[in-house]
């Protein structure tokens, strides 16, 4: 089955070195996480603030994860989510075993 990857930007250029970027730090997470149907990621940059977003959300095959992060450098972003991310498919992948024996 294949995956139907995603990367948009808002208020920015998604360019090679971010698209590069977030599909490494991706690769982790699909190695621990089963069963992935669709991967968005949407990057998003707010000048007033000057902050930077990245969201993301995973769909599987029978739940999907969503985690977001600010900071002042988008690739910053990229690996606060990508922590939030690993957490929460840990926490999953524990819940599954504990359900399954």
């Amino acid at each position: 089955m294949s995956i139907n990857f995603q990367i948009k930007g808002n208020h920015l250029e998604v360019t090679e070195a971010l698209k590069v970027h977030v599909t490494s730090k991706l690769a982790k997470i699909e190695k621990v996480m089963d069963k992935i149907t669709s991967i968005n990621v949407i990057l998003s940059i707010d000048n007033l603030d000057q902050k930077a977003e990245a969201e993301l959300r995973i769909s599987g095959d029978q739940h999907s994860i969503f985690a977001e992060a600010t900071t002042e450098d988008m690739y910053k972003s990229i690996d606060k989510l990508e922590e939030r991310l690993l957490k929460q498919v840990i926490k999953y992948n524990e819940i599954l075993k504990k359900h399954n024996g």
